[in-house]
């Protein structure tokens, strides 16, 4: 049982960098122009591959309540919260994000082997990212999305938004796993109009 879901293993799915960008730019949902095309992308594979393998596939776009994979996903010791909130990875730094999980009726043989080198966070002496952001949104209390949202619906165009979070790129953890530029924008699109639903519905 994870969290309320019944299985014998859990095995997160996502991309590191921008290796699926090529693949889903490709595909009938980026390219069909409605909404929620990662999404709709994502629950294709995942439900493929859950047909696949005998599995059952979770994403973490359904909700509310949200499946928590935060928190799955800190369950692996080589992982911890960054100041961004994102989780850092040895090898990916921050440019990792997971699209789905099985939820497997046995446990595999042939996974690989986990990564135990730790969070980079943990040996980052500097911390660029807590020093990087213009909107002062990133700080070793934690991240206050409230401010990075003002400062990207500022009228003047500001780097964060035609560049990619600045206080992301700092980070000198997995720099050759950066996203590529236009992947980086479709999410950066993807935060905002989440934002504008999120005040659109509490009035503000």
């Amino acid at each position: 049982m994870l969290d309320g879901t019944a299985g014998a293993a859990l095995v997160l799915a996502g991309n590191a960098g921008s290796s699926l960008w090529p693949v889903f730019v490709d595909s009938p949902e980026y390219r069909d122009r409605k909404p929620d095309p990662l999404d709709r992308w994502s629950r294709r594979i995942g439900d493929a591959l859950a047909t696949c393998f005998g599995a059952r596939a979770l994403f973490p776009f359904e909700g509310p309540p949200f499946h928590p994979f935060q928190a799955w996903a800190g369950r692996h010791g080589a992982l911890a919260p960054s100041p961004l909130g994102v989780l850092a990875h040895p090898r990916y730094g921050l440019w990792h994000a997971y699209r789905f999980a099985l939820v497997l009726p046995g446990v595999p043989s042939d996974l690989p082997a986990p990564e135990l080198d730790g969070s980079p966070c943990l040996s980052c002496i500097e911390r660029p990212c807590l020093t990087s952001c213009p909107a002062d949104a990133v700080s070793a209390e934690g991240y206050r999305w409230e401010a990075c949202i003002d400062h990207l619906r500022a009228d003047a165009p500001t780097p964060c938004r035609s560049d990619g979070c600045l206080a992301r790129l700092a980070c000198p953890a997995g720099a050759s796993w950066r996203y590529e530029l236009a992947h980086a924008r479709f999410h950066m699109d993807a935060f905002l109009a989440s934002a504008a639903l999120i005040h659109s519905v509490s009035g503000d």
